[in-house]
């Protein structure tokens, strides 16, 4: 019995012959079409009637609400804005600048690109997703008109038999025409005239080429490219993009392709209503890129953001008030503010710029989440980094003119040394020096000096990771800082830094900075919800070290007064100023326990503002005002106080007199007494082994003894 079941199968078990393969093939593809054919011939019988194309069906609008779920910030669809404008008063602009963007094979094809499918059905295959599309502009009249946006493989043949039979019943001329009168432009604009006059204020027959080639931008994706959202260079990119591509497919010449290309563009004012529009394109980007263009535009999306309506009122009143007193007086055309709290990271106000409407001057530019040089603002970070590390705030450090390049002459009247590079002796803001300070009074003071002492004694890499773990997202290449970081040397986002800050303030824990509590579906469904992502950044005690000098009125007293913008009465706040070179930028970012506030001054073309724009006096009233008419809403808070830190290590305890045995006073830089791995350890065996040791301790005899014994020659080589 065994045997003769071996021989049945044996026939099947041998190698398949080159035939059999053949066959097998054959019977496939058979099969195959059968079953093809057999579903197009279904899904016919279920098509609608193609010459319904003209009607279209109204998808639910997305709205987002603040964070009571009450207060409606932005209707993203809308009531539809549609057009439909003759054929005859279409201008071959627009016409070309559309099928160059989307379909240049628009007038040979018979409504499908087998090419294109092809591909894109490669790159679904490999990908493992249905996001591809290959499209022409026929298969997208279909789509848009006749069967929505959803991406099934059914769909996709649904959409390739109406394309067909579009193609069958109307002339090319008749599809691109549907086509223009019915493609989403964003929001509640659909057709070209619609988006013409929301984006020009002028009539599709007005349009000039490059006012074209920027419809055809947008229509790609009407979200992200959109002439009021966030990415407007990129708008322009796309721009000249297709207008190099026109060029090439011969629709205009070089000289047309160059003036149009040349050509300023100037938008019309949204006339939408918004509330919060720099946070809402915020939140808008986020849902595209998460749910796709089409559910954030028609899916009937309910957003509950952390915004907060009264905040976010009181910011808006406060930047415009300023704005316009600091553009008289400090030449500042635009300014930032954004307000976190820092106990669940949410943002609860945000101000992208002055006037988010005033396109001409960049207005929707959203510079809270821009690269801006912080000045001083960045200095607690090294601070904290230092005293972490052991250092007391009673730490004394010498404020005198030092050169920190150690091949400089130590008395910082070079400019380059022997290699060829830069001197550094940075000055204080004033251009004088106070000596003896310690690590308190040089952060309160805001002196620059003491400060680039402090990052090189905590160490810039150590920095930069305290720094990174607190929330700064922006050194991301720690070899190009050297020490004018602490001095604001590398960018940083706005929301960042109000993060960060919001780290000292919550006890050294850190809650990332986000602005979506919950996102529902049409139907009540949570898409999503705001979890905890808390984690410690920072040891506590080293935020409640940082929250005692940075809330220390009297501290800042010599340098600031004592009823400064920084100062709210009756309340406990922390708070520090920062300004770069040139008065380009001008910062405040201040706290309470619940709440974490940057305000931004400044021109996005980096020009400079006048010499009295400085923090403390261009943002300093604007965030006062915010924060106390904010705060006014929380009860009283207070931070956590600190534990005693003391040292019996001379610069250490705040004492810099050195007396052994008895004798004579000695007056040396912190560098003879510690080393800086370990502070806290006895004195260093060779406290001449640190390579700035030499113009550290010259500035300091030069302060303390009339007849210095160190000559100004310059540092030994390494």
């Amino acid at each position: 019995m065994i045997r003769r079941l071996k021989a049945l199968i044996r026939p099947y078990l041998r190698k398949p012959t080159l035939k059999q393969v053949g066959m097998l093939f054959l019977w496939l593809i058979v099969l195959g079409s059968i079953a093809f054919f057999s579903l197009f011939i279904y899904l016919s019988r279920t098509l609608p009637d193609p010459e319904s194309i003209a009607l279209r069906k109204i998808s639910e609008s997305t709205k987002i609400f603040d964070r009571t779920g009450d207060v409606l910030l932005y209707d993203i669809h809308g009531e539809e804005k549609r057009t439909v404008v003759p054929w005859e008063d279409i201008p071959a602009s627009l016409k070309n600048a559309v099928i160059s963007a989307e379909d240049s094979s628009f007038y040979k094809h018979k409504g499908i690109d087998l090419k294109g499918i092809m591909r894109a059905f490669y790159r679904d295959i490999t990908g493992l997703n249905l996001s591809e599309g290959g499209s022409t502009i026929t298969q997208q009249l279909v789509k848009n008109a006749l069967l929505g946006q959803q991406k099934t493989p059914t769909r996709k043949i649904k959409e390739l038999i109406l394309s067909i039979e579009i193609e069958r019943r109307f002339s090319k001329d008749q599809i691109l025409w549907m086509y223009l009168n019915e493609i989403p432009l964003g929001s509640n604009v659909y057709g070209v005239e619609s988006a013409s006059k929301t984006f020009f204020g002028k009539n599709t027959s007005e349009l000039s080429l490059s006012e074209s080639a920027i419809i055809a931008s947008v229509l790609r994706a009407p979200s992200y490219y959109s002439p009021y959202g966030h990415h407007t260079d990129d708008l322009m990119s796309r721009k000249n993009l297709i207008l190099g591509r026109m060029k090439d497919l011969g629709f205009i010449t070089p000289e047309q392709y160059d003036q149009a290309k040349s050509e300023k563009i100037v938008f019309r004012p949204t006339l939408d209503k918004l509330i919060a529009p720099h946070f809402v394109f915020m939140v808008k980007d986020y849902l595209v890129k998460k749910y796709g263009e089409d559910v954030a535009e028609n899916g009937g999306l309910k957003v509950t953001t952390t915004l907060d309506a009264n905040y976010q009122e009181i910011a808006e009143e406060v930047v415009a008030k300023y704005s316009k007193i600091n553009k008289e007086r400090y030449k500042a055309t635009n300014a930032a503010l954004v307000s976190v709290n820092p106990k669940d990271g949410g943002i609860r106000a945000l101000v992208g710029s002055s006037d988010y409407f005033d396109v001409s001057n960049q207005g929707n530019f959203n510079v809270v989440t821009a690269n801006r040089q912080p000045g001083s603002s960045f200095k607690p970070f090294a601070y904290a980094t230092l005293l972490s590390q052991g250092y007391p705030d009673s730490t004394v450090l010498f404020d005198l003119r030092t050169e920190f390049n150690p091949y400089c002459s130590p008395d910082a009247l070079q400019t380059k040394d022997r290699y060829g590079l830069d001197c550094y002796h940075p000055q204080n803001y004033d251009g004088r020096y106070r000596g003896p300070v310690t690590l308190r009074q040089a952060l309160d003071q805001s002196l620059n000096v003491p400060s680039v002492k402090v990052l090189y004694l905590a160490g810039v890499q150590k920095t930069i990771l305290f720094a990174q773990k607190m929330g700064i997202t922006t050194l991301t290449d720690p070899d190009r800082y050297g020490l004018s970081l602490v001095l604001g040397g590398a960018e940083v986002h706005p929301v960042d830094l109000a993060s960060a800050y919001g780290v000292f303030a919550n006890d050294g824990v850190r809650n990332p900075w986000n602005f979506i509590m919950k996102v529902e579906d049409a139907n009540g469904n949570i898409l999503e919800q705001q979890e905890d992502q808390s984690e410690r950044a920072i040891p506590a005690q080293v935020a409640r070290l940082m929250n005692s000098v940075l809330s220390d009125n009297s501290a800042r007293a010599g340098v600031f007064g004592y009823n400064s913008s920084l100062y709210i009465p009756g309340r406990e706040v922390a708070a520090k100023t920062g300004t770069t070179q040139e008065n380009r930028d001008a910062w405040v970012a201040g706290y309470t326990p619940s709440l974490s506030t940057v305000v931004w001054t400044g021109n996005n073309d980096n020009t400079p503002m006048t010499k009295e724009g400085a923090g403390i006096s261009a943002s300093g009233p604007m965030w006062n005002e915010f924060m106390r008419r904010a705060i006014a809403t929380i009860p009283f808070e207070t931070f956590q106080k600190p534990d005693p830190v003391s040292s019996s290590k001379i610069m250490l305890d705040g004492n810099y007199t050195y007396t052994p045995d008895g004798g004579m006073p000695q007056y040396h830089t912190i560098l003879y007494y510690v080393n800086r791995e370990n502070p806290l350890g006895p004195f260093p065996s060779d406290p001449f082994n640190d390579s700035l040791f030499n113009n550290w301790e010259w500035a300091v005899q030069h302060y303390f003894v009339p007849n210095p014994t160190i000559s100004p020659s310059p540092s030994p080589t390494l």
